[in-house]
């Protein structure tokens, strides 16, 4: 028998809302980084002012682009998915329109207090305590919303997807908990509880897994979602989904100490940060793998069908970008790459390739869906935005690791009286074309969201009222 869910069996206006805002904070965050790569090739353009100057810019730039385009497709995702595979709705209506706006207002903070300077200093944790506090509650609340929902779920089974957003929720929270443990002097000033040597291990402790944890694993729970989903094909190895899952977790968490290779950190601790990034490798091919395999017999769908195109080159620049990792773990490779530009293309290699595209495959997958439509407006402006990422991406990963490997093997040249060949001065001066480059590549990638932005807006505009409401309250159990 078939047993149809309540008329009201999914919570779509929190989805909505959070899938617009990381169309528009992409737009923000891509479009200031546009801004900064051009002040390295004009200087001029940090005009003098304080609150303009890369210095400023830069940590909003990484806030704008992690927690708000990519926290956004988090969210809007996450909520999405665990609705339709727990085919319930989400626990709180109320609690979800609460993570919706306090997410909102913990950027608009970011976007207010970081060119002003208030900045704790620390990588991807540079907002202050009032704003931490604000974020902690907003993620608590997320969290409790997340598994209030899969705790009444009507499936007995918890597909693999909800597995990672889980653990991303649990783990991020933890670590900006823990990382952002400091003493507050004024409204906008506190020092860290921590000090020396031990403060540098919990950032990137912290740092490292914000990669590992926000923009790796939450993005991998949508990967076994929406590939699958938009390949038709059921995921090619659930075995292996669980497997990756459990070996991801557990050694993602150890790999920090690789962003402080030489430094005051202890030399075992430096050790062990490498021996985790290398063998984490296996993990994170598990898991390109499984999403590249999962379109066996479903290749030819590639040409005709651009949002499973971005989906699936998200996965190639996955495993391309989790290779480069591990590698530059390794001390004697990293004694080149580090403080170089090659560890700025690597993060783009990840930020770029994996978690916009399959952010914006995931988006463009949504859409129709949350607004009662077919498709989205037009699949002409979704192919272009395909090969302007891509492009894009390709122009400022290749230039960040031809002027990363310039900037170190200069750096480390050194005359037979031990005086160093070059000047710092001298190794700007050759990074300078590859500024130009990068650049390009992410004017390339921003005007994609452009076009993104556009089609989005058509496909809205020419929504169906009814027909989106139905949309939302119309699913069907299958037959058992």
């Amino acid at each position: 028998m078939s047993t149809a869910i309540s008329p009201t069996a999914y919570n779509y206006k929190v989805v909505r809302q959070f899938a617009i805002m990381t169309v528009v904070w992409g737009i923000l965050g891509m479009g200031l980084g546009v801004f900064i790569a051009s002040q390295l090739v004009w200087p001029e353009l940090n005009f003098g002012l304080a609150w303009t100057s890369f210095g400023r810019l830069r940590p909003l730039h990484t806030n704008l682009v992690i927690f708000a385009f990519g926290g956004c497709a988090l969210f809007a995702t996450s909520y999405y998915v665990v609705q339709r595979t727990c085919q319930t709705r989400l626990i709180s209506d109320s609690l979800a329109a609460f993570t919706f706006w306090g997410w909102q207002a913990v950027i608009v903070g970011a976007i207010i207090t970081l060119p002003m300077g208030f900045t704790t200093t620390k990588e991807y944790a540079e907002l202050e305590w009032p704003l931490a506090i604000l974020l902690a509650i907003v993620w608590v609340t997320y969290g409790l919303v997340f598994f209030g929902t899969i705790v009444k779920r009507k499936t007995k089974h918890i597909y693999v997807g909800n597995w990672f957003y889980g653990a991303f929720i649990v783990v991020t929270a933890m670590l900006h908990i823990v990382n952002h443990m400091s003493l507050p002097v004024s409204l906008f000033k506190s020092y860290s509880a921590y000090s020396g040597a031990t403060d540098a291990m919990i950032q990137w402790w912290y740092g490292h897994n914000a990669v590992g944890f926000f923009l790796t694993t939450g993005f991998l729970g949508m990967m076994y979602y929406f590939v699958p989903k938009q390949a038709e094909r059921p995921i090619y190895s659930y075995r292996l989904s669980i497997v990756h899952f459990w070996a991801l977790i557990t050694l993602y968490i150890w790999a920090g100490p690789h962003h402080l290779h030489y430094t005051a950190l202890p030399d075992w601790a430096q050790s062990l940060g490498m021996a985790m990034s290398i063998i984490l490798l296996a993990p994170s091919w598990g898991g390109m793998i499984n999403g590249m395999m999962t379109l066996s017999g479903a290749w030819h769908k590639l040409r005709t069908d651009p949002i499973l195109r971005f989906l699936v080159v998200s996965l190639a620049f996955y495993g391309m970008s989790t290779f480069e990792g591990p590698m530059m773990a390794i001390k004697t490779v990293n004694s080149l790459s580090h403080y170089t530009d090659w560890t700025i293309g690597h993060v783009h290699a990840g930020a770029l390739g994996w978690v916009a595209m399959i952010s914006i495959g995931a988006i463009y997958h949504m859409i129709p869906k949350l607004f009662g439509r077919a498709q989205m407006h037009s699949t002409g402006l979704i192919n272009a935005h395909f090969w302007l990422a891509t492009i894009g991406t390709v122009l400022y990963i290749a230039s960040m690791w031809v002027n990363g490997i310039t900037q170190g093997l200069m750096w480390r040249a050194i005359n037979d009286d031990g005086t160093l060949t070059y000047s710092f001065v001298e190794a700007l001066q050759a990074s300078h074309p590859g500024f130009i480059v990068r650049a390009l590549g992410g004017a390339f990638f921003a005007s994609g969201m452009l076009l993104m932005a556009y089609n989005v807006f058509r496909t809205v505009r020419a929504s169906n009222p009814v027909e989106a409401e139905a949309a939302t309250k119309i699913a069907v159990v299958g037959a058992h």
